[in-house]
């Protein structure tokens, strides 16, 4: 690997621990030794014949009369073994996802019809070839992503190191009582997430932990609602559990934190703290980083 800025090697032929063939695709984000890298194309012909079926990319949208199975619905993608690469919520069309696997398209017309006997006709549309997969996720790319932006709502971050139960995270949220009302996934850089975490400097002693993890990879993040006039913020950091997911498992089993999370670092979800910052939050990645 050849650092173009600095005019060096950067690194040689090694293992890299946590990365494996199947985070590999085209538009994947990964870290390698703290230095964030985006897969923008194949590095010669051979590699790109081996991989064109392989990691081939699959599109799929869970229309919003199914917006309460999101979460069911990509966690039998990702049972089934796809990878979700990209997840969007547009008003008016549903939810996107991009989903890499060996023979993608195939696999995921053949999975149609099970997930309609589990969740209803018409829970997921999927596309009939590499070209029409692409168009459609175009016309998802080109859309804004749809989020209410008001007092009502909190901001729900699935950190990368918990995207392998992403599904599952989503049917957590739902199943909880709250109303997933804007989800996108996003890849930071430092700048952003020193940007977005700054409130934690100095006070949380994980802070570079933090940022480290939170450019570790893709994530999603999701505009939570709450229902009726309960306050959206601290209901969910209930849901969410404490910080620490050893106390989360002692003392709310039953939370998102407890279930999926590793450590305090890798914690599974990030969650807003304070009732003030609910839209300031949501405005940070709908609205400002949309806008850059």
């Amino acid at each position: 690997m050849f650092d173009l800025k600095n005019r060096r090697a950067f690194l040689k032929k090694t293992a890299i621990p946590g990365i494996a063939t199947g985070d590999l695709f085209l538009g994947a984000v990964v870290a390698v030794y703290a230095r964030q890298l985006k897969v923008v194309e194949f590095g010669d012909a051979f590699t790109e014949r081996a991989f064109a079926v392989s990691r081939q990319r699959a599109f799929a949208v869970v229309p919003e009369t199914h917006a309460s199975t999101l979460g069911k619905t990509t966690h039998a993608f990702q049972s089934s073994g796809f990878a979700v690469a990209d997840v969007k919520m547009v008003s008016g069309k549903g939810t996107g996802l991009a989903l890499v696997a060996d023979g993608a398209i195939d696999k995921l017309n053949a999975l149609v019809p099970e997930l309609e006997t589990h969740f209803g006709a018409g829970c997921v549309v999927a596309f009939a070839s590499v070209e029409e997969a692409a168009a459609a996720e175009a016309d998802f790319a080109k859309a804004p992503a749809t989020a209410r932006l008001d007092g009502s709502t909190t901001l729900c971050l699935v950190k990368p190191s918990a995207m392998e139960h992403l599904g599952l995270v989503l049917d957590g949220v739902t199943s909880g009582g709250f109303e997933i009302t804007g989800a996108k996934s996003f890849a930071l850089d430092r700048v952003a997430a020193l940007e977005f975490y700054e409130v934690y400097r100095g006070v949380a002693p994980e802070f570079s932990m933090m940022v480290d993890e939170i450019t570790s990879g893709a994530f999603v993040a999701l505009e939570v609602s709450g229902e009726g006039s309960q306050d959206a913020v601290a209901a969910f950091r209930e849901l969410a559990g404490p910080v620490d997911p050893e106390m989360a498992r002692a003392v709310r089993p039953e939370s998102l934190r407890a279930k999926f999370g590793f450590d305090k670092v890798r914690n599974a979800v990030h969650c807003t703290d304070l009732a003030e910052d609910g839209a300031l939050e949501t405005h940070y990645f709908f609205k400002i980083l949309q806008e850059a």
